[in-house]
């Protein structure tokens, strides 16, 4: 015991069990990182602390690679079903705010503790400072700490059982979120076809504008069985086969264009070849295919870009950002060059550069200070980690600033949140495991009670809301209420629960509404 005293051996033993535990699986189920929490709850009520710089250092890092990860994604989603998700943080915000008039008023709990409970139910901290500042007292903390507690391990262990309380097959549901993104991306064929239509006869690619006609792109041609490869000069003769490469749709286009579709296969030519290639050269990212002049300079033409798992058809105003994975139709003797337009290296993309997510962090934490007045008296700010998130997601989405480029690698940035998501973890487990038994033992179950049913009741009622009257798919869904009750931890618990990004998309949609809403409402319950 004297040995787990020292604060970076407890830190590391904390860790380790935690780690050990969430690689234990029952009936497919697992806590993951998350256990970690339990553990630390374990070492916190027998002492030990970690220091909150850890919790804080955590909670950046761990935002900052959500708001990375998400960005693009990010403002997509608003565009698309923002609006619901929003929805949804309200529902949740406002009913916990409306049942803790309610219970205060049942149980005669004092305002000020009230104010606590509401702000730890929700495992808003932000929320507690702001409930401690408008009350003028220190009892806000006292329900805070009661229902802080259970509420992380409650948002936890109902987010992470979702899936069996409501049956809901996963594996469907990721089929659903697949499909929606590519009812916007759809996916992308090759397939060739016989020149049949007179119309086209003797003209060249140039005045044709195939690919601007049809959205589709070029990699082959056989003339009298020889393989050429397509330039903006290339003359089009009868029973010609081009290999052409886009959506299902676009591609039933050339059947009125050139001719019925053919199973006949162009040749391997050793002088075109079909290259993937990475994007890693900082001069390039934020370009579009057009400034990059491909098809003028090197006979080259780009098939599919594949981001983030997802196809998308290039377009001359198409951007790339870093870690774009291009299929190219070119010349052999072109290829070399490409590779150092492109950078094309994985090293590269692998490597973590700390110089943008220090930047980054920083224009979050300045954000994160700003305070923006309201109405009256009502101020309020996103802090550190709402800050941090908004930074993140913007920066994101720009892609590169002169010679920053601020999209990080999937492999770097899982590793950077899942650094974030330990330091965080072993911390607040510890700090909140100090205080649960004397919280207990002042304020007896009452308010334990309290907060748990502030915890779980709006739970229940978004989630009902949300899969049966707003349909949102259930992945999206354990996101956004992972987001409506800013539980970075419950997020981590539901991640392994798929293979898709679906609740990172959403949370990250979810979580900058949800902490204002909360503050705003701390405010308001700190003043009646």
């Amino acid at each position: 015991m004297e040995l787990l005293s020292n604060t970076y051996v407890a830190f590391f033993a904390i860790i380790a069990i935690g780690i050990a535990i969430g690689n234990i699986k029952i009936k497919g189920i697992s806590l993951d990182l998350s256990a970690i929490i339990f553990v630390a709850l374990a070492f916190g009520h027998y002492g030990i602390k970690m220091p909150i710089i850890f919790q804080q250092i955590g909670l950046i890092l761990f935002m900052f690679s959500i708001g990375i990860q998400s960005g693009p994604g990010f403002f997509q989603s608003f565009k698309k079903q923002g609006i619901l998700l929003i929805s949804l943080a309200l529902i949740s915000s406002i009913s916990a705010a409306l049942l803790t008039i309610l219970l205060a008023y049942i149980f005669n709990i004092d305002s000020n503790i009230a104010t606590g409970l509401f702000a730890g139910a929700l495992t808003s901290t932000s929320g507690l400072a702001v409930a401690i500042e408008s009350t003028n007292s220190p009892m806000a903390s006292i329900g805070f700490g009661m229902a802080y507690p259970f509420g992380v391990i409650g948002i936890i262990i109902f987010a992470r059982l979702s899936p069996k309380i409501f049956r809901v097959n996963i594996e469907k549901e990721e089929e659903k979120f697949e499909e929606e993104i590519y009812s916007d991306h759809p996916i992308l064929k090759n397939k060739n076809y016989i020149v049949e239509n007179p119309n086209i006869f003797g003209k060249n690619l140039k005045k044709i504008q195939l690919p601007s006609i049809s959205n589709t792109n070029i990699s082959k041609i056989m003339h009298n069985n020889v393989v050429l490869y397509p330039t903006p000069e290339t003359i089009l003769n009868k029973n010609d086969i081009i290999r052409a490469c886009g959506t299902e749709e676009d591609l039933e286009k050339l059947i009125f264009i050139l001719g019925q579709e053919t199973q006949k296969e162009i040749p391997v030519s050793k002088k075109i070849k079909i290259q993937k290639f990475l994007v890693t050269n900082k001069t390039v990212i934020t370009k579009s295919l057009g400034e990059l002049g491909l098809y003028n300079n090197y006979n080259a033409t780009v098939t599919t870009i594949r981001r983030s798992g997802i196809e998308i058809t290039p377009k001359a105003n198409s951007r790339l950002r870093f870690g774009d994975k291009l299929t190219i139709a070119l010349p052999e003797e072109n290829l070399h060059k490409l590779e150092n337009l492109f950078g094309d290296s994985r090293k590269k993309l692998d490597e973590l550069d700390f110089l943008p997510i220090a930047i980054g962090i920083l224009i979050g934490i300045i954000i994160g200070q700003i305070e923006i007045p309201l109405w009256g008296s009502f101020n309020f700010k996103l802090g550190l980690t709402g800050g941090v998130l908004i930074s993140a997601l913007v920066l994101s989405n720009i892609g590169k600033t002169g010679n920053i480029v601020w999209n990080i690698s999937g492999t770097s940035n899982q590793f950077l949140r899942r650094l974030g998501l330990i330091f965080f973890l072993a911390t607040v487990g510890t700090n909140a495991g100090e205080q649960l038994l004397s919280t207990l033992q002042t304020n007896g179950p009452k308010l334990l009670l309290v907060g748990a049913l502030i915890t779980m009741l709006p739970m229940i009622l978004t989630m009902l809301i949300g899969k049966y009257l707003f349909k949102i798919n259930f992945l999206t869904l354990v996101g956004a209420l992972t987001g409506s009750m800013t539980s970075t931890p419950a997020l981590s618990a539901v991640e392994s629960i798929t293979k898709t990004n679906a609740p990172q998309i959403a949370y990250a949609t979810v979580y900058p509404f949800a902490l204002v809403i909360i503050i705003i409402l701390c405010q308001i319950l700190g003043n009646l």
